[in-house]
């Protein structure tokens, strides 16, 4: 766009940015040429060093009942308390989602059965009971979209 020599405002709206912003990268462009242009990478640092998130990761394993909580669910609020208390750092809800997806993490819902639960009683309560219970099928016959004339066909 700078070689076709088109100018900063043309620039700024193809780009939906700033005017500045294309003055600014125009002087990067014309002192230092194309290289100059080049993403430096992040403006920031990562929110834990890869030193601290093995950290996290040790204590993560050993669950939320180690660290006081009454079961074996991680929550994003359990780690942004437990990050609070090992490290000292507040995050948001988000950041933390964000943090743990960088690294791998994916979201997992568990699957909750009650302890008494009987399996067998489970499965004929399924093949007898169930069946009697649900609505009948609808009639794979035309009717009729008319409230008034049920059999008008």
């Amino acid at each position: 766009m700078f070689v076709a020599g088109q100018g900063n405002d043309v620039i700024a709206k193809q780009l939906r940015v700033s005017v500045r912003s294309v003055q600014r990268w125009r002087r990067t462009w014309e002192h230092e040429g194309p290289h100059g242009l080049r993403s430096t990478g992040p403006a920031s640092r990562p929110a834990l060093r890869e030193a601290l998130f093995a950290v996290l990761e040790q204590e993560l394993a050993k669950g939320p009942v180690a660290h006081g909580w009454p079961d074996q669910t991680w929550t994003l609020a359990r780690i942004k308390t437990l990050t609070g208390r090992r490290f000292h750092k507040s995050f948001t809800l988000s950041g933390i989602a964000k943090m743990l997806r960088r690294h791998g993490f994916s979201h997992q819902v568990p699957a909750r059965r009650a302890l008494e639960r009987d399996e067998d009683k489970v499965t004929g309560w399924v093949k007898e009971t169930w069946p009697q219970a649900k609505a009948p099928r609808r009639r794979s016959e035309p009717g009729s979209a008319s409230r008034t004339r049920p059999d008008a066909h």
